[in-house]
């Protein structure tokens, strides 16, 4: 088949030449992301490998499909960014990546959580310029706090189970959980979870019903000073009202993987140019903030992953059998 890749870097190009068949298919990299301003560059293609943050809007599907697409594979496990109905409409199948690395995405939960709470962003800075004064640096014990995890998909539950063994009391909300809590972990309802947590960490999906699931009612639920981690979607936290709510001390630690206008920013180099994002700014002020560029997938087992589960896809559909847990249809909810 004739595979066209939308935002690669070339450390994937690498990762996924190695493993493609040249044989059997024919493919292009390219660095753009796709966008209805790019969807030109799709010539000759019969399917298109897209990530977290290309544009699978209705008029982009149907420009794919005027053009020959028939197959759209992510590189991703969330499928927010796909209009679904759209592409079932269409004749377009759509197949994702469901579970690459949960431990990848908990870890890197767990490194921003320590982070922050000790400083060790701040810290190291200190000590490379030789300033060794430990002022400002006190953090807390983890041991005994509360910790709420949004959504108990599989990264969900990898989070629960490391925050148990710090000998946290874990506390987790998910109305579409399909397995009971292990010992030890209660669920509970959203607004008591956020009342009570000393920490909260977001691992649920991005649809219609989450989008600024956390905003300036939910901050105001939360205990002064709380920390909150988002490693999942951007979407989820409305970044104006966690601005309002660090500047009233309401929010003491703000972790972010994601951000929900991450596209014109994550995944490149902008180190030469004026940030034309003032929220984005604004949050980079906070001292009590840590922001990473959407790396908590980012191991090399989570990628081995990608690569494989992606290009099974891709022999799926030609065979007529793409893994029925890899597809996605608009009546899926999605997963964690």
């Amino acid at each position: 088949m004739r595979l066209l890749f939308f935002s690669t870097k070339s450390y994937e190009q690498a990762l996924f030449t190695e493993q493609l068949d040249s044989s059997r298919h024919s493919f292009t990299f390219l660095e753009p992301r796709l966008t209805l301003e790019t969807v030109p560059l799709v010539t000759e293609a019969e399917a298109v490998c897209v990530f977290v943050n290309d544009e699978l809007n209705e008029k982009v599907l149907a420009e794919l499909a005027e053009r020959g697409v028939r197959l759209v594979l992510l590189r991703c496990a969330g499928f927010n960014q796909v209009d679904l109905v759209a592409a079932e409409r269409l004749g377009l199948q759509v197949a994702r990546v469901p579970e690459y690395s949960p431990h990848a995405v908990a870890e890197h939960t767990l490194a921003l959580m320590l982070s922050l709470n000790r400083r060790t962003h701040r810290a190291y800075l200190r000590t490379r310029e030789f300033n060794f004064n430990l002022a400002g640096l006190m953090g807390f014990d983890l041991y005994g706090k509360r910790v709420g995890i949004v959504g108990f998909g599989k990264i969900g539950c990898c989070v629960a189970r490391i925050m148990q063994g710090l000998g946290c009391d874990v506390r987790v909300h998910d109305p579409f959980a399909a397995e009971p809590a292990p010992e030890g972990i209660r669920f509970s309802e959203l607004a008591p979870l956020l009342e009570t947590s000393d920490v909260i960490t977001l691992h649920c999906p991005l649809n219609p019903d989450t989008h600024h699931l956390i905003d300036g009612a939910a901050f105001a639920q939360m205990k002064p000073g709380v920390m909150l981690i988002n490693t999942s979607r951007g979407g989820l936290v409305d970044a104006k009202a966690a601005i309002a709510a660090l500047k009233s001390g309401k929010l003491g630690y703000l972790g972010l993987d994601v951000y929900e206008e991450e596209a014109d920013l994550f995944f490149q180099d902008l180190s030469d140019r004026v940030i034309p994002d003032d929220v984005f700014a604004r949050l980079m002020t906070f001292p009590n903030v840590l922001i990473t560029a959407h790396q908590a997938f980012f191991t090399r087992e989570a990628m081995a992953r990608i690569v494989s589960t992606t290009l099974a896809n891709l022999d799926g559909f030609e065979r007529g059998a793409v893994p029925q847990e890899n597809l996605v249809t608009a009546c899926r909810r999605q997963g964690s």
